[in-house]
C-alpha cells in the first residue's frame, strides 16, 4: 500500500519486456536489473517476472483499455521531440522579430 504522498513510477512495456529478458535469458540479478534499468523498486521486477512465468506473454496484453499503458517509449519520444520542436520555432519567431526590429532601428539613424 502507497504511503501518504507516494506516486507510483510506471514504466514503459519496453522497460518491463526488458527487464524480463535479462532475468528469464541472460539470468541478471534483479539488484543488477533494476540499477541498469533505473527501475527505483527491486520488488517490481520480481513481480512482473512471477507474473510473466504464471501468465506469459498475456500479461503484456491492455484489459483495461488505458492509452498509457500501450504508448511506447517511441511515441513518447517523438511527442517530446515535437513539443522541442514547437518551442524552437516560435523561440526563432521571437528572435527574427528582435532582429528586424533592429535593422529597422538602425537604417533610421
Amino acid at each position: 500500500m502507497a504511503k501518504k504522498g507516494q506516486t507510483f513510477q510506471h514504466y514503459p512495456e519496453s522497460v518491463k519486456r526488458e527487464a524480463i529478458r535479462l532475468r528469464e535469458v541472460e539470468k541478471w540479478t534483479n539488484r543488477a536489473i533494476t540499477e541498469h534499468l533505473g527501475i527505483h523498486d527491486i520488488n517490481r521486477v520480481k513481480r512482473w517476472v512471477r507474473v510473466y512465468r504464471e501468465q506469459g506473454e498475456r500479461v503484456f496484453e491492455d484489459r483495461r483499455g488505458n492509452p498509457h499503458r500501450v504508448q511506447t517509449e517511441e511515441s513518447r519520444t517523438i511527442k517530446h521531440m515535437e513539443m522541442e520542436n514547437a518551442v524552437l520555432k516560435k523561440w526563432l519567431e521571437i528572435l527574427s522579430q528582435e532582429v528586424s526590429k533592429r535593422n529597422s532601428r538602425s537604417l533610421k539613424r
